[in-house]
């Protein structure tokens, strides 16, 4: 069973960076569909990012992102150590939320067919 340790959250000042990590471990059935989700309170989880490896170098990646973080996050990967960052820039206070590394994303931008999450890390912007 495949298992997810997120780290990186924390209090930012609007305008300011963070970059999350996400450590997966353990059995899957695929890592080429990684996926950052966010959830704030009385919402739904939200996709953010996806990176699509092909697992023949560590460049061949396709990835996507929600509207309203395009052009401010980056989703990337470090093949070598199997780790997935959000580099998140520009932070605004309505990206506040707890952010979710998701492991084999198997419907595009959804979040109900997702094979693991992990445990989440809280990232606040404050105004």
């Amino acid at each position: 069973q495949v298992q997810l340790l997120e780290s990186g959250g924390g209090l930012v000042q609007a305008g300011g960076s963070l970059t999350l990590s996400c450590a997966p471990s353990g059995r899957s059935f695929s890592d080429r569909n990684m996926g950052w989700f966010r959830q704030a309170p009385g919402k739904e989880r939200e996709f953010v990012a996806m990176i699509v490896w092909s697992g023949r170098m560590t460049t061949d990646t396709l990835t996507d992102y929600a509207d309203t973080v395009k052009g401010r996050f980056t989703i990337s990967r470090d093949n070598a150590r199997n780790i997935v960052y959000l580099q998140m820039n520009s932070l605004k206070p309505e990206d506040t939320a707890i952010y979710y590394c998701a492991a084999d994303v198997r419907r595009w931008r959804s979040s109900q067919e997702v094979a693991a999450w992990g445990q989440g890390t809280q990232v606040t912007v404050s105004s």
